[in-house]
């Protein structure tokens, strides 16, 4: 049994406790193992014997939790079996790697992982569980239980004679302790599985129980062949979900960008339960013109098949907001996307797009629980988000809604592992989650208080990720300016003086010349091509943006003009001067926008 910080092993305390306090008759022994629930084995027979170890298949490796494996060894072997028991760990194994047969100096780090004795064993120094240690060479070359680790064989000592125990205790004064306590049989096995060493598992004895034998040396290693198994299927497992999480991780966004009238704070939260490991997904994209995109998913089922396909969606979503795309619009490609992978997976999806000129945000769900809107008041309600189905089932089109986020007021995205428990009514943890949202200091809830809110314990199942976005007026270093245009000759001469204007009040003047022509070209497309213009913005942030909405169903294109063509050059001289430009469609026509990068 593992020692304390000085590596000692299971070793007596040196106190007030007198032999005359333990028991001395072992059927008095006996009788208080029967009233702790426990099969007594002293001189029972084999059939009984069988039962006992028949019963660690149900009372050990009830989960697969290494280090709950663990304490149910040690929790099963006391006090039917031992007086006191102690399971170690090699620190490799506790981190996923494979176990080995030590061959080196010395013994492996080992983390005490499990303790446990009877009552007048309680004095019993241990190291403390959770804690790793390391033994130096000197006086542990002849220890017994380094003898067990290297050869990984057992250790059996029936009837401990004086020098037996600077055999077993790794210190003098814990060879004195252990004689003082009565410690009179002690026992170690090797944790073995598939060949490899994982641990060890010490026994010991005090007065009023039988010295170990034979028998018993037989029982422990096969009760230690079994729990090994068990212990190396839950660092297996472990491993795996280690895996996958380290997956999941690396697909979600190491940060959440700046954009201008929005402060975002994203949060993943894996499930309590350690064999719950699935889909779940969140991204902020910036957009032209100033709009921020906000999404969040959850992809059913668990394990690397659900992560796996999370990353997919999650570049498919990233690829169709490039483009601009409206929130239902998203949806209805994603579905599609859905549909054909072939593991035939289904996920829930929620989009929604914020544009802070007029601090609205529309959103499209696809099964997702609907976000929560605070208004910066003291209200707060759900969004009454039109029921979508899940992506992967085949029911679109997807229903937008726009809703108005005041400044001040949030936005709170959010998957089901944030709400759903076993048992739990989901109206109730709906209510709970508002209530939760509305009583949190607003830096509290920004920085993903909402998560400590969650079910708490075994009741949580499955993990949830959290998307708080807050609008918060415009920086100094970001301008945002809208103007409507006429819708005649005169909307490129206006448009030109406008954006001249406004460059000079930002100190921009030296991009005029440049904007002038692009949005010369933005405004005569919309002229030729769209009904005519509708709305001019201008945006100053990391890029200086200008864009021009129309309510024409076409969308321009970059035309191959000869020499002897008079027109169609107006767009390749907007893809050469700009950094680059677009366009997208909106429910009442089409946006065409063109970014140029800022003086250093």
């Amino acid at each position: 049994m593992s020692g304390g910080s000085g590596g000692r092993r299971l070793t007596g305390r040196v106190s007030s406790v007198r032999t005359s306090t333990v028991y001395r008759s072992a059927a008095l022994r006996a009788r208080r193992r029967r009233a702790a629930g426990g099969i007594p084995l002293e001189g029972a027979g084999t059939e009984t014997r069988l039962a006992w170890l028949n019963a660690a298949s149900t009372r050990i490796g009830t989960t697969l939790d290494l280090e709950r494996t663990a304490r149910e060894l040690a929790d099963f072997t006391v006090p039917a079996f031992a007086d006191g028991a102690a399971v170690d760990i090699m620190e490799s194994v506790l981190h996923g790697e494979e176990g080995s047969r030590w061959t080196g100096s010395g013994v492996p780090p080992m983390r005490a992982v499990a303790l446990s004795a009877v009552d007048t064993m309680a004095a019993l120094e241990a190291t403390p569980v959770g804690e790793t240690f390391v033994r130096d060479q000197k006086r542990h070359e002849t220890l017994l239980h380094q003898y067990c680790l290297r050869q990984g064989k057992p250790v059996l000592v029936g009837r401990m004679r004086d020098e037996d125990f600077d055999r077993v205790a790794p210190t003098a004064s814990g060879a004195a302790a252990m004689r003082a306590l009565g410690v009179h049989s002690y026992l170690a096995v090797p944790l073995i599985a598939r060949g490899l060493l994982l641990g060890s598992a010490d026994f010991v004895r005090g007065p009023g129980s039988p010295p170990f034998s034979a028998t018993d040396l037989a029982l422990a290693e096969q009760l230690a062949s079994r729990a090994a198994v068990f212990i190396d299927n839950a660092r297996l497992y472990g491993r795996e979900r280690e895996h996958v999480v380290s997956l999941q991780r690396s697909l979600l966004p190491r940060a959440t960008p700046v954009t201008p009238g929005l402060r975002v704070h994203a949060e993943y939260a894996p499930s309590a339960a350690r064999h719950t490991v699935g889909g779940d997904w969140y991204d902020v994209m910036s957009l032209p013109g100033g709009r921020t995109a906000l999404m969040a998913g959850d992809v059913m089922g668990q394990g690397l098949p659900a992560a796996a396909t999370m990353g997919r969606l999650r570049a498919v979503a990233r690829t169709l907001m490039t483009l601009d795309m409206a929130p239902e619009r998203v949806l209805a490609r994603l579905d599609l996307a859905t549909r054909d992978l072939e593991d035939d997976q289904v996920a829930t999806f929620l989009c929604a797009v914020y544009d802070p000129a007029d601090s609205r945000c529309t959103l499209a769900g696809a099964g997702l629980l609907p976000p929560l809107l605070l208004d910066g008041r003291g209200g707060a309600e759900f969004v009454a988000l039109p029921a979508g189905a899940p992506l992967g089932a085949g029911v679109i089109p997807y229903d937008p809604v726009t809703v108005t986020v005041p400044e001040g007021g949030a936005l709170v995205l959010y998957t089901d592992g944030l709400v759903k428990a076993r048992g739990a009514d989901l109206e109730k943890q709906l209510c709970r989650l508002r209530a939760a949202a509305l009583a949190m200091p607003p830096s509290v809830l920004e920085g993903g208080g909402l998560i400590a809110a969650a079910p708490a314990g075994p009741g949580r199942f499955d993990e949830a990720v959290l998307l708080t976005a807050r609008a918060v007026p415009l920086g100094p270093e970001t301008g945002l300016r809208v103007w409507p245009l006429s819708g005649d000759g005169r909307a490129a001469s206006e448009a030109r003086r406008l954006v001249t204007r406004q460059l000079a009040d930002w100190g921009l003047d030296d991009l005029a010349d440049v904007c002038e022509l692009v949005v010369s070209e933005l405004v005569g497309n919309a002229l030729r091509y769209g009904n005519g213009p509708g709305e001019l913005r201008l945006l100053r942030g990391e890029r200086l943006v200008v864009e021009v909405s129309d309510t024409g169903p076409d969308l321009p294109q970059i035309q191959h003009a000869d020499l002897s063509d008079e027109g169609g050059r107006g767009l390749q001289l907007v893809n050469m001067l700009c950094r680059r430009w677009g366009t997208c469609r909106t429910s009442g026509g089409k946006v065409v926008w063109a970014e140029q990068d800022l003086p250093v």
